[in-house]
């Protein structure tokens, strides 16, 4: 199957089977609609898909497969990775079912960098059981990091709503060391260059927030923001990015400071990912920015508590999905446009005039 001719392959990493995402994948390609958008390819197996289908009550009709190439468009594809029974059992904390979500990711993200998909959405893990000694990363972004090219950056997006982060899964204590003018100006340009290329942003607003309470009240709660954060941030703007700050994260967002930015760069998850969460509601996807290649995820975990009762929420990854496919789309058109920037526009045009 030529997917480049048909439409998008996306891959789907399966997650924690014993959490929630096998349902919210199901109940996203339940609508047949979003089947006309991309050809899903879920990497797991076709049996625990069909439990928890029968479980839910789920109308999703699902297609196994055995290879790539038999994927069929307009059909929730399973890639049958493994051919033992796997026991579901929901709301349970097992390291084995962490060995097959990671598995399902790798495989998925070889997929991902060899070409066979376009893009991959990944559904939730449990960091704790999928460590063994042949995986001992902290979570999705930072195999990701590794397998593939570019400066990966964890980038939540809730329609304009994005903030990004100078560091995520690191510990409060060590956060402070890490951030350097190299690590700010790194991720400076990684935000700066994804807003143009990922979301059609053409002269991207960059806020950056302090490190310190008060963003450091001019030294006398830390010094970061004054020997490091600030006058990395004027030696940026000064070569034409439009980046400021440091703010103070305190009032940033209560005073809706956020709105007048493209982006805003957090130093440490929770200072992110805190009001992130509280102004998405739920609608929220991760999105790994810097990287050649495209993988988005929901913004919830395995919510193992209403695991298999049929009731959870199946937003934030149909989202994750759309922002995948219009990536994919901006990346290409971007792609062209550097190519053969005069016949592209010459293109787009002719088309607006007829």
């Amino acid at each position: 199957m030529n997917h480049q001719e048909e439409n998008i392959m996306l891959g789907i990493s399966i997650g924690d089977l014993n959490g929630i995402g096998s349902e919210v994948i199901l109940k996203t390609f339940e609508d047949n609609r979003m089947l006309e958008l991309c050809t899903p390819v879920i990497f797991a197996n076709s049996k625990p898909f069909s439990f928890v289908k029968k479980t839910l009550g789920n109308n999703a009709v699902i297609h196994g497969i055995d290879k790539l190439e038999q994927a069929v468009k307009g059909k929730i594809n399973v890639l049958n990775l493994w051919k033992e029974t796997v026991n579901v059992n929901f709301g349970t904390n097992d390291p084995l079912i962490g060995k097959y979500a990671i598995q399902s990711f790798t495989e998925a993200t070889a997929a991902l960098k060899s070409g066979l998909i376009d893009v991959l959405v990944t559904a939730p893990i449990n960091k704790y059981n999928i460590q063994d000694e042949d995986f001992k990363h902290p979570g999705h972004t930072d195999y990701l990091n590794q397998e593939l090219e570019g400066d990966a950056l964890m980038l939540m997006v809730c329609d304009q709503l994005r903030i990004g982060l100078l560091t995520d899964h690191l510990p409060l204590k060590d956060v402070a060391k890490e951030i350097t003018a190299d690590l700010i100006i790194r991720k400076v340009k990684t935000i700066n260059k994804s807003l143009k290329e990922d979301f059609n942003v053409l002269k991207p607003r960059i806020a950056v927030l302090g490190l310190n309470p008060h963003s450091g009240d001019n030294g006398v709660i830390g010094q970061e923001e004054l020997q490091v954060i600030s006058p990395t941030i004027k030696k940026l703007f000064a070569e034409g990015i439009l980046v400021t700050g440091p703010f103070a994260a305190d009032s940033f967002f209560g005073s809706n400071q956020h709105e007048k930015f493209d982006a805003v760069i957090a130093c440490y998850h929770d200072q992110g990912l805190a009001p992130f969460k509280t102004l998405s509601f739920g609608s929220g996807v991760n999105y790994t920015a810097g990287l050649n290649k495209i993988r988005t995820s929901p913004d919830h975990g395995t919510a193992y508590e209403i695991a298999g009762k049929g009731i959870a929420d199946a937003t934030s990854f149909r989202e994750a999905v759309y922002l995948a496919i219009d990536i994919y789309k901006n990346r290409k058109i971007n792609a062209e446009l550097i190519k053969e920037p005069l016949v592209s526009r010459q293109k787009d045009f002719t088309s607006k005039k007829n």
